[in-house]
Parts: C-alpha cells; structure tokens; sequence
C-alpha cells in the first residue's frame, strides 16, 4: 500500500524547463539526465511495489535528519 504519491522534484523540473530553453553545460546536462534516470526508477519501483501479495506500507520520498546531516532512505 502506497502512503504517499510520487510526484516530480521541483529540482527536476526546473532542469525539465531550462533543459528545453537553453543549452546546459555538460555537468549540468549530466545532472538533469541523472534526475530523469533516477525519477524514472522510482516510478519503476511503485509499479513493481504494487504487485506485492504482503501487505507492506510503503512511503515515497522519505527524508531522515541523523545528527544534522539530512538523507533520503532508500528501501
């Protein structure tokens, strides 16, 4: 059961925007298509997830905070 949706980083849609409008340096143009690569596993992953026969909770974009560094878990 999916807790919470999954929608687009604002981060990767603004890249989405300048991407179309304007060239992007090459470490720039790497980092967008880095953004597109990993929403677009995730989104992969909600579908896989779906399927499961367990009930299992799963939560979308979870950010933890451990002694003042801030990550996102991924499992």
């Amino acid at each position: 059961m999916l807790l919470k949706g999954r929608s687009e980083s604002y981060e990767l849609l603004m890249m989405r925007f300048l991407n179309a409008r304007m060239e992007l340096a090459e470490e720039e143009k790497w980092h967008y298509l880095s953004l597109e690569k990993g929403y677009e596993g995730e989104v992969k992953f909600d579908l896989l997830a779906e399927s499961l026969q367990e009930e299992r909770y799963i939560i979308n974009d979870l950010f933890l905070k451990v002694n003042n560094p801030i990550f996102k878990l991924i499992a």
